[in-house]
């Protein structure tokens, strides 16, 4: 371990194991770090079932109904991927696909009025719907074929409306939707957790609402993503990566002290040993000095015997409830999926609640979500903190990735990566470059 490298990584969450992969190969001396004894960090996928119930302080052992221990991979952040966003083209370009398989959430619902209501996939689905009127349904179908139709490099698409100026509260005027198509659109298409968008600019929309419908047309049933064997497979998958191009990794390795000079990091002691470095990549729970709390994300883990109601028995589906249903600034989501991707024994279901904490008492906030839920057989609650960087690393080379948000997709995660990136490198990060390097190693297909 006595060794320089380019890049030390502290940390195996989702986002440090993607960056490490990404500086492996990009032809970088790469050491990955871990002071816990498995893959993931905050993003991990706990198993067997014992595990959680020692994790969460529960008494005990998991009741006999609760099947094998093994047969559990239950991820303690929730969420699922876009089809067609950021993080699947990582995958792709990356190959790292190649370890890892998938399969379509079945179905993506939103809660109006006390009752959930399947999300419109297809045009078909969208004038069945009784989330609507006939008449807002034409209008919405007109505001969604501009949508599909709109190109920020061609101004004929535009229709008068300036993508960078024009809010998005003007767009939907002009279109003339009323309040709940406007509130199902910004919060399950374009999957804003609060309000706060309709004021800015509609570019940043209208895209969001593009890359719904692009991974809706992929498969169909929803426009997301889950992997078989829970989310902990995903970080595993980019350290594989990572070893493949020269990375090594160290589980279990108490972190000591993170050495810095004039300012600027030059290694990591760890086990008396020092690890020198001219860069550092980690998650806030290493720099507890260097990061500042925004706010705290309460999740639910909820173990049933049963699909959820009203959901058309899917053994995999997304719920939204949009705040102002429940009187809050932010949403409640719901992610649930099941034996049927090898994360829980046979006939069992996880359904994961999460939401931005904004109370004093976070278990009630997220009461409307657990009882579309009832009933329960076995709760996990945990809050936690929301850590983002105090500065951006350029002038100490310690590159801090934020805490997981309350989104159920992971292009958040991805934004933080390409930001940590550039920041890293003084360069965009770059798709088509991450593939072409692979291929100088690999050699084309």
């Amino acid at each position: 371990m006595n060794e320089e490298y380019d890049v030390i990584v502290l940390g195996t969450g989702l986002t440090e194991c993607i960056l490490s992969g990404i500086m492996s190969v990009n032809g970088k001396k790469v050491l990955h770090m871990d002071q816990n004894p498995y893959y993931g960090g905050e993003s991990a996928s706990i198993t067997p079932l014992e595990d959680l119930y020692k994790r969460f302080k529960l008494p005990g052992q998991p009741p006999a109904s609760m099947g094998r221990g093994r047969d559990w991979n239950v991820d303690l952040i929730p969420k699922f991927l876009m089809a067609n966003g950021q993080l699947v083209k990582m995958l792709l370009y990356t190959e790292v696909t190649r370890y890892m398989d998938f399969k379509v959430i079945e179905g993506s619902f939103v809660y109006k009025g006390g009752k959930i209501y399947k999300v419109p996939s297809t045009e078909a689905e969208a004038l069945a719907s009784s989330l609507m009127g006939l008449f807002e349904k034409r209008r919405f179908r007109k505001f969604l074929v501009y949508v599909a139709n709109f190109d920020e490099k061609d101004p004929r698409t535009f229709e008068g409306v300036d993508p960078k100026k024009t809010s998005m509260r003007e767009l939907y005027k002009k279109f003339d939707l009323g309040q709940d198509v406007i509130d199902f659109t910004g919060h399950s298409l374009a999957l804003y957790r609060t309000d706060d968008y309709l004021d800015q600019p509609c570019c940043d929309t209208i895209n969001r609402i593009k890359l719904y419908s692009e991974s809706l047309a992929r498969y169909g049933k929803s426009p997301y993503l889950y992997p078989l064997y829970g989310l902990g497979e995903l970080p595993q998958g980019f350290a594989r990566l990572s070893a493949i191009y020269g990375g090594t990794y160290m589980l279990n390795k108490p972190i000591e002290e993170i050495i810095v000079q004039n300012g600027k990091v030059v290694g990591v002691k760890s086990e008396g040993e020092i690890a020198r470095c001219k860069q550092l990549i980690c998650d806030p729970s290493y720099v507890k000095d260097r990061v500042e709390k925004v706010g705290q994300v309460i999740r639910v883990i909820c173990i049933l015997s049963h699909p959820i109601k009203n959901t058309n028995d899917a053994n995999s589906c997304q719920i939204i409830i949009p705040q102002n249903q429940v009187n809050r600034k932010s949403d409640i989501y719901v992610c649930m999926i099941s034996f049927a991707h090898n994360v829980a024994a046979q006939g069992k279901y996880i359904a994961i609640v999460s939401t931005t904490v904004e109370t004093k008492e976070p278990e009630k906030e997220i009461r409307p979500a657990l009882e579309l839920l009832e009933p329960i057989e076995q709760k996990f609650v945990s809050i936690s903190d929301l850590f983002v960087p105090k500065d951006l690393g350029t002038e100490s080379q310690i590159f801090i990735s934020r805490a997981y948000d309350a989104t159920t997709h992971f292009e958040t995660t991805c934004d933080d990566i390409k930001d940590i990136y550039k920041r890293m490198t003084g360069s965009e990060f770059d798709f088509e470059e991450m593939k072409r390097k692979k291929n100088d190693i690999y050699g084309e297909d």
